[in-house]
């Protein structure tokens, strides 16, 4: 019982935050007539606030983000044609990002050589996870399966660092960057500035939500190699 207790209060921390975020983020989606431009249109007029000529802005489909590798500002289509107290909020923090590139912050630069590695990584733990068994059987060397089981943790164990790292750098990108900039430029209202505050903070949970998935996914494997 106390297990089951504990599984599902996990199961709550994970899944309510990303709901929530949801629920936010959709509630300050709707167009907004007293706003000037998009969040394409706003994020471009930042990089030039700030002299970053040589980042792009461009439209994804797979999720807001800055890219350092490309020098490129990337939001979704909704954030990049929408005029909406989300996509705002969201420009200023991908622009957070790429300030953060440009005086070389140390946290974004060590979390996005370890996203190479942990992508590399997290395929190879998955593959020697599956191959223990047959490893094992061929092998007739228990160690072996040890090894193989041991270096898949390892692998797996990447994708726990890598959200455990992105979560001081996403705050530093949307609280000691993006809100700064949203009210010394006076963009929003201080009303919108609480809203964008919330935005801000509920897109910083799915990560907290996000670290502890991987975390989960960690102890499903033991579970089913335990069997």
């Amino acid at each position: 019982m106390p297990f089951l207790i504990l599984l599902l209060l996990l199961l709550a921390i994970i899944f309510v935050p990303q709901f929530w975020a949801k629920r936010v983020l959709t509630k300050y989606s709707k167009h907004r007539e007293d706003f000037p431009g998009t969040g394409g249109e706003f994020a471009q007029h930042l990089l030039n606030e700030f002299n970053m000529s040589n980042v792009k802005v461009e439209v994804t489909e797979t999720g807001d983000h800055y890219d350092p590798r490309e020098k490129t500002v990337r939001l979704s289509q909704a954030n990049w044609e929408g005029q909406s107290l989300t996509a705002i909020a969201t420009a200023a923090h991908e622009v957070g990002h790429a300030i953060q590139d440009k005086i070389g912050y140390q946290p974004l630069q060590a979390r996005t050589r370890l996203v190479l590695i942990a992508q590399v990584a997290e395929k190879i733990g998955a593959g020697l996870m599956v191959m223990i068994p047959i490893i094992t059987i061929i092998a007739h060397l228990p160690a072996a399966g040890v090894l193989m089981f041991l270096g898949g943790m390892a692998s797996l164990g990447a994708s726990v660092v890598v959200h455990l790292m992105t979560l001081p750098v996403e705050w530093d990108a949307s609280f000691k960057r993006a809100l700064p900039i949203l009210a010394k430029g006076e963009y929003l209202s201080n009303k919108d500035q609480r809203a964008a505050r919330k935005i801000l903070t509920a897109c910083a949970l799915t990560y907290v939500a996000g670290s502890l998935a991987s975390l989960l996914n960690l102890w499903r494997w033991i579970a089913i190699l335990k069997r």
